[in-house]
C-alpha cells in the first residue's frame, strides 16, 4: 500500500506541471478555429449538430458564461482535462497492479506526448474524450478484478457520456465489447450487469441519436462528401501508426509496446486480454475507416499504464545492475517531451517555431489536403481571426447608412462565420450568416441579400451569377494565417437570398 499512495504523489505533481504548463501559454496566438464554432454552437443549444454530438456546446457555454471570453478562461477546462488524463494514467497503472514507478512512468509519459500539449491547449472535445474511454477502461479493470457487475452501470454512464461528447466513442466502445468476446471476459454477457449498463449508454445518447434521426443523420452526409471531396490525408496503415508514435513521443513507444506486450503474454496480465484486443481492433477499425492520427490519442494512457507495469515487473527482476535505467529513462522521457513540446504547444513566437522547426527537421503531422503557410495548420488557424473580423467592419461601416440597416455578413466556412459572431460585437456587427455545417441550419437569420457582405468565396464568376452586382471592397491579408483566408472580401447586392438558401448548403 505504501508505494501506491507515494506513487500518487508522483502523479498529482505531474498532473499539476502539465496543468501549469497550460496556463502559461493559454493566451499565446490566438483563438483556434474550431473554438470559434463551438462558441457559436454555444448560442444555439442544442441536441445535436451536423458535425458533433451537443456536449461541446455546453462546456462552451459553461466557459463563456462561468470562466469568461478570455483565452485563459476559455482554456482553462481543456487544461484541466490533461491534467485529469495524467491522473487518470497514474490510477490506471495502479489498478493494474503498478507500484511508485510504474504510475510515475505512464502519468509521465501522457504528460510528455505531444498530441497532449497539442489536444489540451484548445476548448475541444478531443481534450476531454480521454476522460471518457479511459474512465470506462477503469471500471473493466475493476470488474475483471472484483466480479462486480454494478461497474457495467458505470461503465455504461461514461460511454453515454463519451457519445454525447464525440461519436468516435462508438468504435472505442465497439473494440471494448469485440475485446471481452474473444476472451474469457465474455462470460460478463452471461449476467444482466453489462446489458443494463449498453441500456444506460443508450439512455444517455438517445437524445443525440432522435436529434440526428429528426434532421436524416447529416453526419453521413457530411462524412461522405468529406471522402468525396478528398479534404483529408489518408495513411497507410504502417504510415498512421507511424505518425501516432511520432504524436505520442517516440520515446515512449517502448512503453505502450510493453503494455500490450504484457496484456497479451503476461502472467500478470492476461487477465486483462480484452483491453489487448481492444487495440487492435479499435486501430483495425482506423484504418479500414481513414481516420485521422489523434482519433487513437484517446486509448493510448491504458496502454501506457500497462507499459509502466510491465517495464516495473521487468527492471525488478533484474536487480542493482540496472537500477540507474528507471531514472536515467524518466530523465530521457522527460527531455524529449522538452524537444517536441513547441510542435504541438505554442511555446515559441510564430518566427521562433518557423526557425526551430527547421533547424530539427520536423513538422506537425499533415492533416487535411491544403495548400499551407509558414505555420502548420493546428498553428495557422489560430491567427487572423479578428483582423479579419476587423476588416469586415470597416467594409461595413463605409456602406451607407441606407444599405447598412439592411446588410448582412456570410462566412464561407465556420471558422469565418464564427470570427464574426465573437469579435463582430464589439465592432458594431450584427451576428453572422453562414452556410458551412450548423450554419446553415440556423438560416439567413432574415437577410434578404439586398446587402451582403461575402467572406472566404475564391470564385466571383460564381458569385456574379447569384448577384445583380458584385464588387470587391478589401482583400484580407495574415502572413500566418491559411492561405484559403486570404481572399477578398466582397460586397454583393441583390441576391434572392431566402430562396437560394437550400442550394448554398456546404457540408465537408
Amino acid at each position: 500500500m505504501k508505494p501506491a499512495k507515494s506513487g500518487l504523489g508522483i502523479v498529482f505533481a505531474l498532473a499539476a506541471v502539465k496543468l501549469v504548463a497550460h496556463l502559461l501559454v493559454a493566451s499565446r496566438y490566438g483563438i483556434f478555429r474550431d473554438e470559434l464554432y463551438f462558441l457559436a454552437c454555444s448560442e444555439h443549444l442544442d441536441w445535436g449538430y451536423v458535425d458533433q454530438p451537443p456536449l461541446i456546446a455546453a462546456i462552451a457555454w459553461f466557459a463563456r458564461h462561468v470562466l469568461g471570453e478570455s483565452l485563459l478562461g476559455l482554456r482553462l477546462l481543456p487544461a484541466v482535462a490533461g491534467a485529469a488524463k495524467v491522473v487518470l494514467a497514474g490510477l490506471l497503472a495502479r489498478a493494474l497492479g503498478g507500484g511508485r514507478y510504474a504510475q510515475g512512468l505512464s502519468a509521465l509519459a501522457v504528460l510528455v506526448a505531444p498530441i497532449y500539449l497539442g489536444i489540451d491547449h484548445l476548448l475541444t472535445m478531443n481534450a476531454f474524450e480521454p476522460l471518457f474511454w479511459m474512465g470506462a477502461a477503469l471500471c473493466v479493470i475493476r470488474w475483471i478484478q472484483t466480479g462486480n457487475d454494478r461497474l457495467w452501470i458505470g461503465f455504461g454512464a461514461l460511454m453515454g457520456l463519451g457519445l454525447l461528447n464525440k461519436q468516435t466513442t462508438l468504435v472505442f466502445g465497439f473494440a471494448v465489447v469485440v475485446g471481452l468476446l474473444l476472451t474469457p471476459a465474455r462470460r460478463a454477457f452471461a449476467k444482466p450487469g453489462i446489458w443494463i449498463g449498453g441500456a444506460v449508454a443508450g439512455l444517455i445518447f438517445l437524445p443525440n441519436f432522435l436529434w440526428m434521426a429528426r434532421h436524416g443523420f447529416p453526419m453521413v452526409e457530411l462524412l461522405e462528401n468529406i471522402r468525396r471531396n478528398q479534404r483529408d490525408v489518408v495513411l497507410k496503415p504502417l504510415a498512421l501508426l507511424g505518425q501516432q508514435a511520432l504524436a505520442m513521443l517516440p520515446l515512449t513507444a517502448p512503453i505502450w509496446i510493453a503494455g500490450l506486450a504484457w496484456l497479451f503474454f503476461a502472467r500478470e496480465g492476461r487477465a486483462y486480454r480484452c483491453l489487448g484486443w481492444t487495440f487492435v481492433v479499435f486501430q483495425a477499425a482506423l484504418i479500414l475507416t481513414g481516420g485521422r492520427m489523434y482519433y487513437a490519442a484517446p486509448i493510448f494512457p491504458l496502454y501506457l499504464a500497462a507499459g509502466g507495469v510491465a517495464l516495473e515487473q521487468w527492471l525488478s527482476g533484474r536487480g542493482r545492475a540496472l537500477g540507474f535505467v528507471k531514472p536515467a529513462y524518466a530523465v530521457l522521457l522527460a527531455l524529449g517531451g522538452i524537444v517536441l513540446s513547441p510542435m504541438f504547444l505554442p511555446v515559441l513566437s510564430e518566427e521562433g517555431y518557423i526557425r526551430y522547426a527547421e533547424r530539427i527537421g520536423m513538422q506537425q503531422p499533415r492533416l487535411e489536403n491544403h495548400e499551407m503557410g509558414p505555420l502548420p495548420q493546428l498553428y495557422a488557424d489560430m491567427h487572423g481571426w479578428k483582423e479579419m473580423a476587423e476588416e469586415v467592419a470597416r467594409v461595413y461601416q463605409a456602406l451607407p447608412p441606407a444599405e447598412r440597416e439592411k446588410a448582412a455578413i456570410l462566412g464561407n466556412n465556420y471558422g469565418e462565420s464564427g470570427a464574426i459572431d465573437f469579435y463582430g460585437p464589439a465592432l458594431g456587427l450584427p451576428k453572422s450568416i453562414g452556410v458551412h455545417q450548423n450554419y446553415f441550419y440556423w438560416g439567413p437569420r432574415g437577410a434578404t441579400g439586398e446587402i451582403l457582405i461575402v467572406l472566404g468565396e475564391g470564385d466571383r464568376a460564381a458569385l456574379e451569377a447569384k448577384c445583380a452586382s458584385v464588387e470587391e471592397a478589401a482583400v484580407l491579408h495574415h502572413p500566418y494565417a491559411m492561405p484559403y483566408e486570404n481572399k477578398p472580401i466582397y460586397v454583393c447586392r441583390g441576391i434572392a437570398l431566402q430562396s437560394l438558401w437550400p442550394q448554398l448548403k456546404k457540408w465537408d
